[in-house]
């Protein structure tokens, strides 16, 4: 037998068996690391009911925390804890409290803050998931529209954070993590107040960061494309635009010529997204509360292009937007 081939032979069964070792080893450390990074601590969960709020109680709850769900239905909080209470080990886990709280509502918010705060008397760890979403081109949309978006994306976190902020500061630790949309870095065709309310969230939280360091309070934002649903609950994006796109049309002589930004406004706007499970942002979560990392951007590599080209070649980026809005095509709200 060939001495190249033996070895080869030999070095393939070793490498699967390495492979395989490696990603049992990166599971072992991850759920060690959902043990350790928040037993005992304090968590509060804003919209517990949604995938990823409902994902976090569940790992954070197995993993020793005192933890605050927040949500907009009081019926539904109770049976998210009860699912909590019956699949745990009572000795081993803390009974979750529940907070009714609303971003639409910003007064609510600031009133809620108190109760807050005094489920256990102080906080450790704050993640902010909520979020309001609306498409549609921005002459169609109300100015009430606008308003609520904001009041729901931008001024309810933010109501929030300077509530708790003190208690964070008094104690000198304390860990935000705001997990926020691409579009907070990225604004694309008939998303406008979404978009905009998604930037002036990401903007308060990196400017907090600098702010608070001094404290020990750790501030971390966590971007990504959307969390991933089953079919059956709802239609995956059409677009990286959430546009649909035709050809045909697009074919037109109308807004450019340039073959390259035909070329790359068709790439974008037919590439369908990849969205991010639940289970793999609670596991991105559970690793920034380890490392305190203070940005994370989960996208695949076509968003991820997309934002460095806002950055370094903002003429580019502008004509593939506009190369690839369609403008007979019907609104949609979501």
């Amino acid at each position: 037998m060939n001495l190249s081939w033996a070895t080869t032979v030999l070095l393939v069964p070793c490498v699967v068996v390495l492979t395989a070792g490696v990603f049992y080893l990166y599971g072992a450390v991850l759920a060690l690391l959902s043990k350790t990074s928040v037993r005992n601590k304090v968590v509060i969960i804003t919209d517990a009911l949604s995938e990823l709020g409902k994902e976090c109680a569940g790992v954070f709850h197995r993993g020793g925390a005192r933890l605050v769900l927040c949500g907009k239905s009081w019926e539904k909080l109770e049976e998210l804890s009860d699912e909590l209470a019956s699949a745990s080990d009572p000795t081993l886990t803390f009974p979750p409290k529940l907070v009714l709280l609303d971003f639409g509502d910003v007064d609510g918010t600031a009133e809620a803050v108190s109760e807050v705060l005094e489920c256990f008397g102080c906080l450790d760890i704050l993640i902010f998931n909520s979020s309001m979403k609306v498409k549609a081109p921005a002459q169609t949309l109300t100015l009430e529209t606008d308003k609520l978006l904001m009041d729901n994306n931008y001024f309810g976190p933010i109501t929030l954070a300077k509530g708790v902020l003190p208690s964070m500061i008094s104690r000198r630790s304390g860990h935000l993590i705001l997990v926020n949309s691409i579009q907070g870095k990225l604004a694309v065709p008939f998303r406008t107040a979404y978009a905009a309310s998604k930037h002036a969230v990401q903007a308060f939280f990196d400017c907090l960061r600098a702010e608070v360091e001094e404290y020990g309070i750790s501030v971390s934002t966590i971007n990504h494309t959307f969390i991933s649903r089953s079919a059956s609950q709802t239609k995956p994006p059409k677009s990286f635009m959430s546009r649909e796109y035709d050809p045909k049309k697009q074919a037109e002589p109308s807004k450019t010529n340039k073959p390259l930004v035909l070329l790359l406004s068709a790439v974008l706007f037919t590439k369908k997204p990849l969205g991010v499970s639940p289970d793999e942002a609670t596991a991105e979560i559970i690793k920034t509360l380890s490392n305190k990392k203070k940005e994370i951007l989960m996208a695949p590599s076509l968003p991820k292009l997309a934002v460095y080209a806002r950055c370094f070649f903002p003429g580019v980026f502008f004509s593939v937007m506009a190369a690839g809005v369609n403008d007979s095509a019907a609104p949609e709200q979501n």
